[in-house]
């Protein structure tokens, strides 16, 4: 039990601080919502997420594990689809620069916000996952 709550609390946190980090992940509703859909996302890490990494496995061997990063997408796409206040939209990235290296402003799909979103929420779950341990 006290596993399942911690893994509820990590993915809170992990959409939480997402939302923050990139606009085009958004949620309405306030802190119920936020609630509700950590809920959910805990069920599809715990239950849905293995069975699409086994489904997914032989595109993962051939990519060298390049491909896992699918998985992550399609939870979150399954999240944004059960819980209806959560959404994946496009944005405007201002740009970013400093020491030398320059990241260009532009328009971010809502395809290339969920890619950004599972990669923020899997570096996210993953330190905390690591750190709880």
């Amino acid at each position: 039990m006290r596993t399942i709550l911690r893994y509820y609390l990590i993915n809170l946190g992990a959409l939480w601080f997402t939302s923050l980090v990139i606009t085009g992940l958004s949620y309405s509703g306030g802190l119920p919502t936020l609630f509700k859909a950590g809920l959910v996302f805990t069920v599809i890490n715990l239950v849905l997420l293995p069975l699409l990494k086994i489904l997914l496995l032989p595109l993962n061997l051939l990519t060298l594990g390049f491909f896992a990063w699918v998985t992550n997408v399609l939870a979150l796409y399954f999240l944004t689809r059960i819980v209806p206040d959560i959404h994946l939209t496009q944005f405007h990235f201002a740009g970013l620069s400093g020491g030398g290296f320059n990241i260009p402003s532009g328009d971010v799909s809502s395809f290339w916000t969920a890619i950004l979103a599972s990669f923020v929420i899997g570096l996210f779950t993953h330190f905390f996952h690591w750190l709880a341990h």
